[in-house]
C-alpha cells in the first residue's frame, strides 16, 4: 500500500509538471504574438509617417536597416508595388490576403498564418494609406516557439529536481499516512489515534469484533449448557447400570430400572438430534432446496403426528385456516410448527385446547399456534427462544424437554426471513405467531 501511494503521488506530480510546461509554452506563444502585433503596428505607424515625408524612397532605405521585418506595399487591386524580400520570393497578387481585405474595409487588419511565399509562420499587420495603397508589415513568429524550445532543457532539469523532491515527499507522506494503520490496535480499534477519515472504518471493525465476541460467548455458553444437559442423563444411565451390574437390584425392579435407562437414552437421543439441528441452522448448512409448501396441509400433518401425545395429555388439538403456499425448506418449516405444537401440548392443562391456524392475512402468510396452557410471565417472554432456557425448569425436565425446541423455531424463522410474535398471560395460555410476509395478492389455494 505504501509503494502504491508513492507511485500515485509521483504520477500526479509528473502530470502536473507536464501540464504546467504545456500551459507555459502556450502562454509564452500567445504573449509573443500579442507583443509582435503591437510592435508591428507601431513600426507601421512610423513607416507611414516617414513615407509622408520621403515618399517611397524611404522603403528602399529600410532594406539595409532591417532584414527581420518584411515590408510590402500593395495596391488596392492586390498588386505588389514593393517588397523588401522581393529577391527571395516570387510575388503574387495579394488581394485575397485576410489582412489586406480587412485593411481595405476597416483601415487596418492583422493575421497570423503560414506564409505561402516564405513558407514560415508569420504575423501580418496592414494599414490603409492616404493614397489608397496598403502598407503591410510582417515578421517571422517562429521565435515564439523557439523560446519554448530554448527553455526546454531548463524545464527538463527543473523537472528532474522536482521529481526527486516529489519522490522524497511522496515517500515521507506515504509513511506518515500508513503509520496510523500499521499501529492500529485491532482488538480495540476506537482507542487508536488515527485521522478522522479512518473512524468509520474503525467503527466497522469494532462492530465486527463485538459480533465475533458475542458469537464466541454464545458458543461458550452453548458448549457449557450442552455438557451439563448431556451429563445429567448419562449420569443417571451410568448409575442405574452400575446398580444392575453389581446385582443390587431386585429381580422384580429390573424392569423399572430398564425403563428408566430407556427413558434417559431416549431423552439423550432427542437432545443430540436437537443440537445437530440447531448447529446446522447456526451454520446455515441446510442442504434442502426451497420448494412450494402448503402451510395448512403441513400443519395438519404435524398435528396428526402429535395427536396421540395430545390424547395422552388430555388436550384437544385442531387445525383451522385455509390452504396457503409458501416457498421454503419443508423440513425446517415442519420442525418449527412441530416444536411449537409440542410445547403447546406439553405445557397445557388437562382438558385444555391447542389451535393451529394457517392462512393468508392482510399482512401476509401466517401460522398461529394458540393454547390454553400455563402461560408465560411477561418478564420471561423475550428469553424463551434462548438455548436451554426454561421458564419452569422442574416441569420442563419432567416433560422430557431439551430446552432447544424454541431456539430451533427462532433459527428456522431467521433462515426464512420470518418474524415471531409472542402473546401470553400466566394461567391464560400462549399465542405464538409466525409471520412469513407476502401480500394478499400472493394467495394460492389447492
Amino acid at each position: 500500500m505504501k509503494k502504491k501511494i508513492q507511485r500515485s503521488m509521483i504520477l500526479v506530480f509528473t502530470v502536473v509538471l507536464l501540464i504546467s510546461y504545456v500551459l507555459f509554452t502556450v502562454i509564452v506563444y500567445r504573449q509573443t504574438v500579442k507583443s509582435s502585433k503591437y510592435e508591428l503596428k507601431q513600426e507601421a505607424i512610423y513607416i507611414r509617417a516617414a513615407m509622408r515625408l520621403t515618399d517611397d524612397s524611404y522603403l528602399k532605405q529600410m532594406d539595409a536597416a532591417s532584414k527581420s521585418t518584411r515590408i510590402t506595399l500593395i495596391s488596392p487591386q492586390g498588386q505588389v508595388l514593393y517588397d523588401s524580400h522581393e529577391e527571395e520570393v516570387e510575388l503574387m497578387n495579394h488581394s485575397n490576403r485576410p489582412e489586406v481585405r480587412q485593411a481595405l474595409e476597416d483601415g487596418e487588419g492583422s493575421d497570423v498564418r503560414s506564409s505561402d511565399t516564405v513558407h514560415q509562420e508569420m504575423i501580418y499587420y496592414a494599414a490603409l494609406l492616404e493614397d489608397g495603397n496598403i502598407l503591410r508589415v510582417s515578421k517571422n513568429i517562429n521565435t515564439a516557439l523557439y523560446q519554448g524550445y530554448t527553455i526546454l532543457p531548463t524545464i527538463a532539469a527543473l523537472a528532474v529536481v522536482i521529481l526527486l523532491l516529489s519522490w522524497a515527499l511522496a515517500r515521507w507522506q506515504a509513511k506518515k499516512l500508513v503509520q496510523p494503520i500499521n499501529n492500529l490496535n485491532l482488538e480495540e480499534p476506537l482507542n487508536s489515534e488515527v485521522y478522522e477519515e479512518l473512524v468509520p472504518f474503525l467503527e466497522r471493525i469494532d462492530n465486527q469484533n463485538k459480533e465475533k465476541q458475542a458469537v464466541a460467548d454464545l458458543r461458550k455458553e452453548f458448549s457449557a449448557n450442552v455438557s451439563h444437559e448431556l451429563k445429567t442423563p448419562l449420569t443417571s444411565i451410568s448409575g442405574y447400570a452400575e446398580l444392575m451390574k453389581d446385582g443390587l437390584v431386585k429381580p422384580e425392579d429390573i424392569k423399572m430400572f430398564s425403563e428408566r435407562i430407556y427413558s434417559e437414552v431416549s431423552r439423550l437421543i432427542i437432545l443430540i438430534e436437537d443440537i445437530i439441528k440447531l448447529s446446522r441452522l447456526d451454520e446455515e448448512e441446510v442442504d434442502q432446496e426451497k420448494e412450494e409448501v402448503d402451510l395448512f396441509v403441513l400443519a395438519r400433518e404435524v398435528v396428526g403426528r402429535l395427536q396421540s401425545k395430545a390424547t395422552e395429555k388430555g388436550v384437544r388439538i385442531e387445525v383451522t385456516g385455509e390452504p396457503v403456499k409458501y416457498r421454503g425448506i419443508r423440513q425446517v418449516l415442519d420442525e418449527m410448527i412441530y416444536n411449537l405444537c409440542d410445547n403447546a401440548i406439553t405445557y397445557n392443562k388437562k382438558d385444555g385446547k391447542v389451535t393451529v391456524w394457517a392462512g393468508m392475512t392482510l399482512k401476509g402468510k401466517k401460522v398461529v399456534i394458540s393454547d390454553t396452557g400455563i402461560g408465560i410471565p411477561e418478564e420471561y417472554q423475550e428469553r424463551i427462544f434462548e438455548r436451554f432456557y426454561r421458564v419452569d425448569k422442574s416441569h420442563s425436565k419432567e416433560s422430557g424437554g431439551t430446552g432447544l425446541g424454541l431456539s430451533i423455531v427462532k433459527h428456522g424463522a431467521l433462515l426464512h426471513g420470518a418474524a415471531l410474535k409472542v402473546e401470553s398471560e400466566p394461567g391464560q395460555g400462549t399465542r405464538i405467531e409466525i409471520d412469513f410476509g407476502g401480500s394478499v395478492n400472493d394467495r394460492k389455494t389447492t
